[in-house]
């Protein structure tokens, strides 16, 4: 397989939606209300780990694009959890990208404590060939969530996805102090808004 042909139109989504997002980002900011984006990430899969994958789902290469949903990734990261349904919302009304699913990884966290909010989305990508659908995740979640998030993918990766089970125990600790967090910061919100826009104004 031709990794540089087949990846193209991944890194093509990759780009037009980090674009879109910031876009989002700034006209909330141009019409100074308080963005629900804090800040906007995205990658396409290691060629590593999409074979690993493969192996894992017991796939073959042709069956990469439709088996595989997460190639191309985009990650929004929020001050509050409310904010994230602003943008799940802002991004179930735009009509240049389809929503083939939801997971509501917040209000039913995984056994490992993880919380996110997950849309697998079909993006339409101009190619040399014409239009190309391609399947693309949009992850959404708080700065919280991305902070635990980031540190449970390390330990995974350095355990081999069999993290010991006394750590195991602290990270499911750490997740429920992690929410916590989100839960009372919530409780504060216009309050910390309102005095990052005196400190904006300033």
């Amino acid at each position: 397989m031709n990794w540089d042909v087949f990846l193209a139109p991944y890194s093509q989504v990759v780009e037009e939606l980090k674009v879109k997002l910031k876009g989002m980002r700034a006209q909330f900011e141009f019409e100074s209300r308080q963005s629900p984006i804090e800040f906007i990430t995205g990658r396409v899969k290691p060629i590593a780990s999409i074979e690993e994958k493969v192996k894992k789902k017991k796939i073959t290469l042709d069956q990469i694009e439709g088996k595989i949903q997460d190639i191309a990734g985009i990650r929004v990261v929020c001050q509050f959890v409310d904010d994230i349904y602003t943008v799940v919302d802002m991004l179930r009304s735009r009509e240049d990208l389809k929503i083939i699913e939801e997971k509501d990884y917040i209000h039913h966290k995984k056994k490992s404590g993880y919380r996110s909010f997950h849309m697998i989305i079909e993006y339409p990508v101009e190619t040399i060939h014409g239009v190309k659908m391609v399947i693309a995740e949009i992850q959404i979640r708080t700065m919280a969530m991305n902070f635990w998030a980031t540190n449970e993918h390390s330990l995974n990766y350095k355990y081999e996805g069999q993290i010991p089970q006394q750590i195991k125990a602290r990270l499911q600790g750490a997740a429920e102090a992690a929410f916590k967090l989100d839960e009372e910061m919530s409780k504060i919100k216009h309050e910390v808004q309102e005095a990052q826009r005196i400190f904006h104004r300033k």
